[in-house]
């Protein structure tokens, strides 16, 4: 097995413990909308465990294929891969998932699509689930001092009038386009309706 690169360590080890800092635990049922290739959802399947499961859902077979060697390479049994067609209605029950991953996917959705999708995502998360959000592209890239004080554009006023409640901002060196770089993602729990 050859030398492994700072991507492979990313998704291994530090990816895992950044994940687990924003909340994700064992034994949790993850959703990883937009997958690709899967540079978090391999970290999150070794966070949550054997007895934890991730969905990797995205729109393109390729990198779903190329996650799915990835995962079989590392011994892992607990991602199911879930091609769509970009639908944003999604086959799982009411308050399947306890945990859900929006990484840099927000940009590629109009406003209404967005409205939809965070609908959706409601339904499906249990109650005081979170949702972890990286709006990479929604907004300028500021140091971490600057942006600690701004709203990523509306991605946050959209989702928390999407009946979500802000949690907190969490800034490390993360994963994006195959390469490692310093972002924050945000997360909000899921509020219960009244």
């Amino acid at each position: 097995m050859g030398e492994r690169t700072g991507m492979d360590l990313w998704e291994q080890q530090t990816g895992v413990h950044f994940l687990k800092k924003i909340g994700i635990k064992p034994y949790h049922t993850v959703l990883d909308f937009g997958a690709r290739v899967g540079h978090y959802t391999i970290p999150a399947a070794i966070a949550v465990g054997k007895q934890g499961k991730v969905y990797a859902i995205d729109k393109e077979a390729e990198p779903l294929k190329e996650l799915e060697r990835k995962a079989a390479s590392l011994g892992l049994t607990n991602i199911t891969t879930i091609k769509t067609d970009g639908e944003l209605h999604f086959r799982f029950r009411n308050d399947f998932f306890d945990f859900v991953l929006v990484y840099d996917v927000l940009h590629y959705l109009e406003k209404e699509e967005r409205k939809t999708l965070y609908k959706e995502l409601r339904r499906i998360m249990k109650p005081d689930s979170l949702l972890s959000v990286y709006p990479k592209h929604s907004v300028e890239d500021f140091p971490l001092d600057e942006f600690a004080g701004m709203e990523a554009g509306d991605i946050k006023k959209e989702i928390l009038s999407s009946g979500f409640f802000f949690q907190r901002r969490y800034c490390d060196v993360i994963s994006h386009n195959n390469d490692l770089n310093q972002g924050c993602v945000l997360s909000f729990i899921k509020l219960e309706e009244k």
